[in-house]
């Protein structure tokens, strides 16, 4: 395999905004304390909570979700995100249930699988068929304040080139319903084929992307503007631009580490640095490496399509970003949680390992309780 051409990369700049305010939201799988097979009780996990943190529903019962508040630092994202991950433990338990932090069920589940009971959710169902019954799937999504939409759009514009790399350092869904997919991420290529999901183009404006979203809308590939699933978006609720690509991170540094770089990225953006506009057909192609591969194997090298180790992509993207990383504080974070990642394998690959041990699924469903 080839090595990554650094120097291909548009040079960031050296004034940043340190203080790009960042919010993370996580789902979960509930599972049985006992089988670890997927139990449907989030309606009952959640209506016990007090409303003092943000945990809502999801569009299954079998999944849950935390929202951290706004946040400025990472001590405070990682603070947040301990906090919730506490408190739905401790309501799951209540019912006799685990959280899982796994992009994709490792025992259980029926299709259609069980609604959470809201219209739209019955809409989307009517509307769009089968395509629910992959909907068993657990991201994390990194909100970056903005102040534009412009400014969303060129960040969106630089997190775009980055999708396959963000993807593989966070790919944790190996297993899916009692066997091994071949896959690191096999809640991505899930996901894949809803009409308004995968990466997004490259967008000349705020002008161009409300094009493409309106093209959506009117087609009947998104019911709406909050249907719009790419990989990356302006947030339809909250002046943000959110990154949707990752994985439930297995553990919350993992998470902080992608929040972390996304900040970075986005800090990197607004700096005035270019952005390399890679080719759909080469970001369809790295993004399904990232899945396959995760971090231990091959990832595609965006400027010339080449293989190369995904280890190195995440090297690459470190030092891209290291400038806007030292002004914001979060350099040694970045550099810790790399190293580890690299070292210990990311979280498909632990799945694995815990697996392979004694060969039996408990036992990794076992390594995800205690992870998350």
């Amino acid at each position: 395999m080839s090595e990554v051409d650094v120097s291909a990369l548009p040079r960031p700049r050296t004034e940043f905004d340190a203080a790009l305010s960042v919010g993370v939201e996580e789902e979960f799988l509930l599972v049985d304390a006992v089988t670890g097979a997927l139990t449907p009780v989030a309606g009952e996990v959640l209506g016990d909570s007090d409303g003092v943190l943000d945990l809502q529903a999801e569009m299954t019962r079998y999944q849950v979700e935390s929202a951290t508040a706004v946040c400025r630092t990472m001590d405070e994202v990682r603070a947040q995100l301990v906090q919730s991950r506490r408190a739905l433990r401790g309501l799951a338990e209540a019912h006799g249930a685990r959280i899982v932090a796994t992009g994709t069920p490792v025992l259980g589940g029926t299709r259609p699988p069980p609604l959470t009971d809201r219209q739209r959710y019955r809409d989307i169902e009517h509307r769009y068929g089968s395509l629910i019954d992959a909907l068993i799937i657990c991201g994390c999504h990194v909100h970056v304040g903005i102040p534009d939409e412009e400014s969303g759009v060129r960040i969106a514009n630089h997190l775009r080139q980055w999708l396959p790399v963000l993807l593989s350092i966070s790919a944790n869904s190996p297993f899916s319903e009692g066997r091994d997919t071949g896959y690191a991420s096999w809640r991505y290529l899930s996901w894949s084929p809803w009409p308004s999901a995968g990466a997004p183009p490259w967008f000349a404006s705020a002008e161009d992307y409300h094009l493409a979203t309106h093209t959506l809308r009117t087609s009947g590939a998104a019911m709406d503007v909050g249907m719009v699933y790419w990989d990356v978006r302006l947030s339809a609720s909250h002046p943000t631009v959110e990154l949707r690509v990752c994985d439930v991170g297995a553990t919350v540094e993992e998470a902080v580490l992608v929040a972390a770089l996304v900040r970075g990225i986005a800090a990197v953006a607004l700096s005035g640095a270019a952005a390399f506009p890679v080719s759909d057909l080469v970001l369809r192609a790295a993004l399904w490496r990232a899945a396959r591969d995760g971090v231990e194997g091959a990832g595609v090298e965006p400027h010339t399509g080449r293989l190369v180790a995904a280890a190195d992509l995440v090297r690459a993207l470190v030092e891209w970003v290291r400038p806007a990383l030292r002004a914001s504080g979060d350099e040694e974070l970045v550099d810790d949680g790399v190293g580890r990642l690299l070292l210990d394998g990311g979280g498909a690959a632990r799945q694995r390992r815990a697996f392979t041990r004694r060969g039996e699924l408990g036992d990794v469903v076992d390594l995800l309780v205690a992870q998350t």
